[in-house]
């Protein structure tokens, strides 16, 4: 027999003579890899498909078997099925958040926002303005009896004056009777400009100052309430108080009319002590602001109050009387 051709392992040789008994085996070309076992052949695209897996394939990555009852087929049917319905509260969790806001929502809500701002300070604005808000009813009271009284001084105020007009009109001697009027009209005057000593009931008030924090506005307030209640003679500490009185403040003390005073201010007011009194211990009133200055006040009423303190009565530069 002739010598075999040698060859690489794996190559097929560039020819072989025919065997008839051997089955028909497919060409290729020289180069051509040799087809074993483990491979299939090659399809349209020319790659070759892989191999059979090995018979373990049906095992997870923990190594158990991939059996009708292993925990493979569990993880697989877990994975495959429909996740659990969720819940009214579930579903409204995932409604308000994360929260989808728009513009017009934001724009609401700051519009909503302001208004809620402006409500909140309009009422706090009016609970603030009204000083009788939150008071007593016997300090109501007191304020609508001092309201009653201011309104009766005036009616009684406009009877006499007709009452003098009338004594005027009918009198059979008007001269003597002018000239009567004209007597009572000065010392009514002269108490009220305080040329004249005055006497009469009404009300002693002392304000005790240690701390040096009544200033002179407060005393001028407690003035005013005075006159408003219907005071017809003050004096301060031994100063006349007249319609063109005036406090300034100075170091130590306080000065009325250029003359200085300190405490304690002692107050002779000739009133009706039943009005004066209650007009300063309204809620809100002169005693409470000097109290809330850690001052202390203390009002008594007497059946006669003498102020005698006068102030010299200066001929006006310019005023004339319209009658002359």
């Amino acid at each position: 027999m002739p010598p075999e051709t040698p060859r690489r392992p794996g190559w097929a040789a560039v020819e072989r003579p025919a065997d008839e008994d051997a089955p028909e085996q497919p060409s290729r070309e020289v180069g051509e890899p040799e087809r074993t076992d483990d491979t299939e052949k090659t399809g349209a695209s020319g790659t070759t498909s892989p191999a059979e897996p090995p018979a373990d394939r049906g095992r997870d990555a923990a190594g158990r078997a991939d059996g009708p009852g292993g925990a493979g087929a569990e993880t697989a049917a877990g994975a495959g099925s429909a996740p659990p319905p969720m819940t009214g509260r579930q579903r409204l969790a995932a409604s308000l958040w994360p929260p989808r806001l728009t513009r017009a929502q934001l724009i609401v809500a700051l519009l909503l926002f302001i208004l809620g701002l402006g409500l909140a300070i309009q009422v706090r604005s009016t609970s603030d303005s009204s000083a009788l808000r939150g008071a007593r009813q016997e300090d109501l009271v007191r304020i609508l009896d001092e309201l009653d009284n201011r309104s009766q001084r005036l009616t009684d105020e406009q009877r006499r004056l007709e009452g003098q007009k009338t004594e005027l009109e009918n009198s059979s001697d008007q001269a003597e009777e002018a000239r009567k009027q004209t007597v009572e009209k000065e010392q009514q005057l002269g108490v009220l400009a305080g040329t004249v000593a005055a006497q009469g009931p009404g009300i002693n008030l002392v304000i005790n100052d240690p701390h040096h924090s009544v200033e002179a506005d407060k005393l001028l307030d407690t003035i005013q309430e005075l006159r408003a209640a219907g005071a017809e003679a003050i004096q301060v500490n031994g100063v006349r108080v007249v319609a063109n009185t005036y406090f300034s403040d100075q170091r130590g003390g306080v000065e009325i009319d250029g003359k200085r005073v300190t405490q304690p201010y002692r107050f002779k007011v000739i009133g009706k002590p039943e009005d004066l009194e209650p007009a300063l211990n309204i809620p809100g009133g002169v005693v409470q602001t000097l109290e809330k200055e850690q001052a202390t006040v203390v009002v008594t009423r007497e059946g006669k109050i003498v102020v005698d303190a006068l102030r010299d009565a200066k001929r006006p530069d310019y005023a004339r009387s319209s009658s002359q």
